[in-house]
């Protein structure tokens, strides 16, 4: 009986870590928001990306309450201001506001509806800081009129996508709980196991088995999310940015994950040999 407890109970361990892990670092870094933005924050180092960026936020600028005369000005000084956005003193700010007000965007509760339809998406990059920063330079540099717009979004992903923010948002906290009830799962089973290097070895190989697991639903999971076009260069260079920067993260996770399960049937099979010592010794 207490074999079977404990066989049990190292398989509810390992099913139980094997969606814990995946909900906890989805929670950390992609439904909390300051996790969101650590993760997201070096994309706006990238020269592709923020010269890319920066076009796109500088040519929403409003531009019809200057006068006539001087409308063909506007359109060299957009283009400057453009290449200049990313060197700014301000854009650092900007850019982690960007990241704050887009995480705000795509998590907010449909139910509020204080967004309105800024929500439909996975993913709404708002890049209203940025704009406001290029209309604040262009404003110094020629005092012309311009009134940044309190949001100018940028829809990352398909509309049916937001159905699986609001399932992050709701079950991801759940791996908190999921892990407790791993530890208590594997606690049992080597107190009730008659051969605790048995349940250490089983609950390495587990590990071993997760880590490739989670490895290979990683590889399947950023293929199907970067075969969605988005429709705009933009958004499709943030996705790929962001894919990349969330796999390295995850892999430092897996891999932490390899080497803990290396380290269980290591000590399952010293507590094998040292039991078998015990008993020719007591002979």
């Amino acid at each position: 009986m207490r074999t079977f407890i404990s066989a049990i109970a190292t398989v509810l361990g390992i099913l139980l870590a094997a969606v814990a892990v995946p909900a906890i670092w989805v929670d950390r870094n992609i439904v909390q928001e300051d996790g969101f933005v650590r993760l997201a924050a070096p994309l706006g180092k990238d020269s592709e990306f923020q010269r890319s960026l920066a076009a796109a936020a500088v040519g929403t600028i409003d531009t019809r309450a200057v006068p006539g005369f001087l409308s063909g000005l506007v359109q060299p000084m957009l283009e400057k201001a453009a290449e200049s956005l990313t060197g700014l003193p301000g854009y650092p700010a900007a850019w982690e506001e960007t990241l704050r007000r887009s995480h705000r965007l795509s998590f907010a509760d449909p139910a509020a509806g204080s967004q309105g339809g800024a929500s439909a998406s996975s993913l709404t990059l708002d890049v209203a800081p940025l704009v406001a920063l290029g209309s604040e330079e262009i404003s110094r540099t020629t005092h012309l009129p311009l009134n940044p717009p309190d949001q100018t979004l940028i829809n990352v992903g398909q509309p049916a996508q937001r159905e699986w923010t609001e399932r992050l948002a709701t079950y991801a906290p759940m791996g908190y709980i999921m892990a407790v009830g791993s530890a208590v799962a594997f606690l049992l089973a080597l107190v009730a196991a008659r051969r605790r290097w048995t349940v250490l070895l089983a609950a390495g190989l587990g590990g071993l088995a997760l880590a490739g697991l989670w490895g290979l639903g990683l590889q399947l999971g950023s293929a199907r999310a970067q075969a969605t076009d988005t429709g705009n260069a933009v958004a499709n260079m943030f996705r790929d940015q962001f894919l990349a920067a969330a796999g390295k993260d995850f892999q430092t996770w897996i891999t932490t994950a390899a080497v803990t399960g290396g380290v269980l049937v290591a000590a399952g099979i010293v507590t094998l040999f040292a039991s078998r010592k015990r008993v020719r010794t007591s002979r």
